[in-house]
């Protein structure tokens, strides 16, 4: 809740809009899924990687 506060006393409807519509135009519809597959890609990357960092100081 906390952090929809501040992300929405950041941006607001008209803001958010103009950033998607300069997004499409940067860089065109084709490309936009695949950009968000790497983003999610490299988020579980770095989920994974500090799961096992964690499991690594646990077994310390």
């Amino acid at each position: 809740m906390i952090a929809q506060n501040i992300f929405l006393g950041w941006f607001g409807g008209p803001e958010v809009i103009i950033i998607g519509i300069a997004i499409l135009l940067f860089f065109g519809g084709r490309k936009i899924p695949e950009l968000m597959k790497g983003l999610g890609s490299g988020i579980k990357e770095f989920k994974k990687a500090t799961k096992d960092e964690e499991q690594l100081e646990e077994k310390k």
